[in-house]
């Protein structure tokens, strides 16, 4: 009977992460274009768009990127091309795989597949894990190496030979996202510390296998992180811009407050900075706001008004934390969990907005999900009416929260969150292209977000011509444009110093602009007379919301 139970949360698991994706999120943001363009790069060339044979880490616009997740969205994009389903199909097949995986490793754990099941089903229907299995993003499959990785390393001390499988997805999980980089060595440290008395009972060649495919591939990453390096560089707290200038602020308000200048360097320096960003970060990644109300703030990450979790699951967690570390006898499993809990927001708090920053937050969803599940299971389980009547309640708002989070994903997320997705770009481009023929000179504004890796995904730009010419290093002078990019007839730059009504003085009728609303600064779908004379108007691609936001301009 569980096994069928386990299968309708598969079938609704698939259900939540795969119906409509290529429609909701609305469109490819600028991180999976990049991750499709890479991936169709790859497909055709065996090359990155920077021409990078195969690499290992790939040199994208403005970072290093771990290559699993592009390298595991070649043959998707092979079948669907650089599409919504094509670059997002390896996140949702992960997600799914993450609620299975998790099932089997809370077996593992509880040997009970009530709480396998419980949690299971939490997780199918997590906000936080659907959100992310739903677009691009790495999370979801560093997540699935995770569980495996753990359900594998409990599974060795009975089938000693699971040991190197645990030790080959531990090793996969730097290669998918860069906070593993980080996690894993302490996690595995604090496990195989947590577990020793079973662990050294494991058979020694298995322990050198494993050993020996940790070094494999740990070896190639410490040679090639400097990309990930500079990437974390970028992020961490340690290279916040803003630490001089605060800190000199603070020393100055002393000095006027006549503070000696050795008592405000002891309250005013790097150390107090850093700490006290660090601290705020893990007070933030354990706040009501991110957890239950509001999620994170990028609604890339999260649905406005919805939190990582669901509000009812503050209860759940509350009665699922005293049980756990209160009555269950597993000492270990204890230890484990807070382990995973404090490296999870530990390594999230080193960066810059990393208290809330889902993403970088997202493998703590699992041991939270395992207490609330707990908290359910605990209050359905004790033989008193009035526990079993705070279930149904607990269970009854479970739903009805699930259904809002629904509600809120199809009719109001989509509006909400359509400037954060980049809608209408892809259509711009998509427009663009269907009119190029007519033109000699194709220009694209650099407005907004740099366009070239839009404008190469959306329009499939063959790979082996971008190789050659990125980053594009062509450059000219356009009258009123100033010095732009250019590969072929495709121009990339916004007018400089000119207003919209100066522009039919810049583009001929050979010229094709393409521009942003923001640069227009007028809605000409409700005002089309005051488009200038000596500007033609080809097509506007508006919003979800109706909102223009783009145009084709030409001249007369």
């Amino acid at each position: 009977m569980k096994k069928y139970i386990l299968f309708l949360i598969v079938v609704i698991a698939l259900f939540l992460r795969f119906w409509r994706i290529g429609e909701a999120p609305i469109s490819l943001f600028g991180d999976e274009l990049d991750v499709g363009y890479q991936a169709y790069s790859i497909l055709k060339t065996g090359k990155d768009y920077y021409g990078n044979f195969m690499p290992l880490h790939f040199h994208s616009l403005a970072e290093w990127r771990t290559p699993v997740y592009l390298y595991s969205a070649v043959p998707t994009v092979a079948f669907f091309g650089i599409s919504p389903l094509g670059v997002r199909l390896p996140a949702a097949i992960f997600g799914v795989l993450g609620v299975i995986a998790f099932y089997y490793l809370v077996y593992e754990i509880t040997k009970d597949r009530k709480h396998a099941i419980a949690a299971s089903f939490l997780m199918a229907i997590s906000p936080w894990q659907i959100q992310y299995s739903r677009a691009g993003f790495e999370v979801t499959q560093m997540l699935f190496f995770l569980l495996l990785a753990v359900y594998f390393f409990l599974k060795s001390f009975k089938v000693h030979k699971s040991l190197p499988i645990s030790s080959l997805f531990f090793s996969l999980i730097p290669w998918v996202y860069s906070t593993g980089k980080f996690f894993v060595p302490l996690f595995v440290f604090f496990i195989v510390l947590n577990w020793f008395d079973d662990f050294r009972k494991i058979r020694r060649k298995y322990i050198y296998f494993s050993l020996l495919i940790i070094l494999f591939f740990a070896i190639p990453m410490i040679l090639i992180s400097g990309g990930a390096s500079q990437r974390f560089s970028y992020i961490s707290v340690f290279t916040d811009p803003t630490l001089e200038s605060e800190i000199g602020y603070d020393r100055s308000v002393d000095a006027r407050s006549g503070v000696p200048p050795f008592i405000s360097r002891v309250f005013h320096n790097k150390v107090i900075f850093w700490s006290d960003m660090i601290i705020r970060n893990i007070l933030t990644s354990f706040s009501s706001d991110f957890l239950f109300v509001n999620g994170d703030p990028n609604l890339r990450h999260s649905v406005a008004g919805v939190g990582q979790f669901y509000k009812v699951e503050f209860l759940s967690l509350l009665f699922g934390a005293i049980a756990f570390f209160g009555s269950y006898k597993n000492i270990k499993a204890k230890r484990m969990l807070v382990i995973w809990i404090g490296l999870s927001v530990i390594t999230s708090s080193l960066t810059r907005d990393g208290g809330n920053h889902a993403t970088r937050l997202f493998l703590m969803l699992p041991p939270f999900l395992i207490l609330s599940s707990w908290g359910f299971l605990t209050l359905l389980y004790k033989n008193r009416i009035f526990y079993k009547f705070l279930f149904l309640t607990l269970f009854v708002l479970l739903l009805t929260n699930f259904i809002s989070y629904q509600h809120n994903y199809w009719l109001h997320y989509i509006y909400d969150s359509e400037r954060w997705w980049h809608a209408g770009l892809g259509e711009a481009i998509k427009s663009l292209k269907g009119n190029e023929a007519k033109y000699e000179k194709i220009i694209i504004t650099t407005y907004d977000e740099p366009p070239w890796v839009f404008f190469a995904g959306w329009y499939e730009y063959p790979p082996e011509k971008w190789q050659s010419n990125f980053p594009i290093e062509n450059k000219t002078v356009l009258p009123g444009f100033g010095e732009v990019s250019f590969i072929d007839k495709f121009y990339f730059g916004s007018p400089v110093d000119l207003g919209f009504y100066e522009w039919p003085q810049i583009i001929d009728d050979k010229t094709l602009y393409l521009a942003s609303a923001k640069e227009v600064k007028i809605n000409l779908i409700q005002e089309p007379q005051r488009i200038p004379r000596g500007l033609h108007f080809v097509d506007v691609i508006t919003f979800p919301s109706g909102e223009p936001a783009y145009y084709l301009f030409t001249g007369e």
